[in-house]
């Protein structure tokens, strides 16, 4: 009760392969099958891949000026 045997099973594929017809359901299993390569191969990709270390620059303060003060001092 509730679940299905074997011959529920198989007389459900050979409707479906009546229905869709050998070529369709061929092209639909190969379909999916190249999307599982992709996805293994994206997969594969991405863990070949070392991270990119960034390295930050930061611009040194002009050390000749410490406030503003000083700095018209020196332009006069």
């Amino acid at each position: 009760m509730g679940g299905f045997s074997l011959v529920h099973w198989i007389v459900l594929g050979v409707v479906a392969i009546l229905l869709l017809g050998g070529g369709r359901f061929s092209n639909m299993m190969g379909d999916v099958a190249k999307g599982i390569k992709q996805f293994k191969k994206g997969m594969a990709e991405d863990d070949d891949k070392p991270e990119a270390s960034r390295i930050e620059v930061k611009k040194a303060a002009d050390p000749a000026f410490e406030t503003e003060a000083e700095r018209t001092r020196e332009e006069r």
